[in-house]
């Protein structure tokens, strides 16, 4: 199996990235690891559309601009570590979704006007932790996995997360050991 680790977890030590690893560590496969703080991923301004849409109608999809894409629709699982920032997840993140969701290689339209998927994954496990509470899981990972279910065709979704970590008083290791336990009643 081949399991794709997107890391957007900017800090040393980030209590996101240890659940994710965890997490892994109950998977079977070669892992891929994609840490967002450490890539040079570029937000599409008007130059790189213009590049990509050229590239697209040419289908020369083996540009290193699709790299992100490429890996993304090959993996068989993918895991994504995402801190719970302003009520989302970190920019970086979004700056890579918009480098995955390419026409031709992630997903294609139907006729109908429909995505249809173009990725191999049939699981997404999305895993946050949050120094407070979670407002609303529509802006995160309620965006992922639209993403998920309506262009990449990626059905079994685990959402696991650690919240009101940084509430003071608050037992931090009773929170994650609590998610650890639900990931391993889930993963």
């Amino acid at each position: 199996m081949n399991i794709l680790y997107v890391n957007a977890c900017a800090r040393e030590n980030s209590r996101t990235d240890m659940l994710a690893r965890y997490a892994i560590g109950k998977l079977d496969g070669t892992v891929n690891t994609i840490n967002l703080t450490d890539e040079n991923i570029q937000p599409l301004d008007r130059e790189r559309l213009k590049l990509r849409d050229s590239l697209i109608t040419g289908k020369q999809f083996d540009h290193p601009i699709f790299r992100y894409a490429q890996e993304f629709a090959k993996a068989d699982t993918i895991v994504i570590a995402a801190p719970y920032w302003d009520l989302s997840f970190p920019a970086m993140l979004k700056i890579y979704i918009e480098a995955v969701n390419v026409t031709g290689i992630t997903f294609e339209y139907t006729q109908e006007g429909y995505p249809r998927s173009l990725c191999r994954a049939k699981k997404l496990i999305y895993i946050t932790t949050a120094g407070g509470p979670i407002l609303s899981d529509e802006p995160g990972f309620g965006y992922i996995k639209l993403l998920a279910t309506g262009f990449y065709g990626i059905q079994d979704i685990k959402y696991i997360k650690a919240e009101n970590l940084d509430i003071f008083g608050a037992d931090v290791n009773r929170i994650l050991n609590d998610a650890k336990a639900e990931i391993d009643s889930r993963i």
